[in-house]
């Protein structure tokens, strides 16, 4: 059974509770619990990290060296300016699969960058909680 790491980074903790209109209602906890059944359908072991802290985010990378076959990472607004993320993706060596739920190309200007996309083997934004299930699927298939 392949390992994977699915970090989630500031605020995604807050999912059900801010900008329902981007992020709609149904909270995190339930759609890590979705997340979490999809990935065993698709015989995954997953394990679910969300912080606020960048550094913690880093370290959780920087673990999953040796111990997990993938990473999915949906990091926030970290996604627009954390080179330590970039660096710490591109030190482990692992397909690392960026998400989104929303379409951050449709969003304010400074979400259109990714600084961590260049060493991803792939970006899904866009599809809600969807777009969770799509990155799992793609990151199985990869592996």
């Amino acid at each position: 059974m392949k390992k994977i790491l699915f970090l989630l980074g500031p605020n995604l903790n807050m999912v059900g509770i801010r900008d329902k209109n981007i992020y709609g209602a149904e909270t995190d906890a339930s759609i890590r619990q979705q997340v979490m059944q999809w990935a065993e359908e698709l015989g995954l072991e997953l394990e679910i990290f969300q912080s606020n802290h960048e550094g913690d985010l880093v370290d959780k990378i920087h673990a999953a060296y040796g111990q997990k076959d993938g990473i999915m990472i949906n990091a926030g607004a970290l996604t627009h300016y954390s080179y330590a993320l970039h660096d710490a993706i591109e030190a482990v060596h692992l397909p690392v699969v960026e998400t989104h739920m929303s379409n951050i190309y449709a969003r304010e200007e400074f979400r259109h960058k990714s600084v961590i996309s260049p060493v991803c083997i792939g970006c899904i934004a866009g599809f809600g909680k969807e777009s969770y299930y799509l990155g799992l699927a793609a990151l199985a298939k990869k592996l």
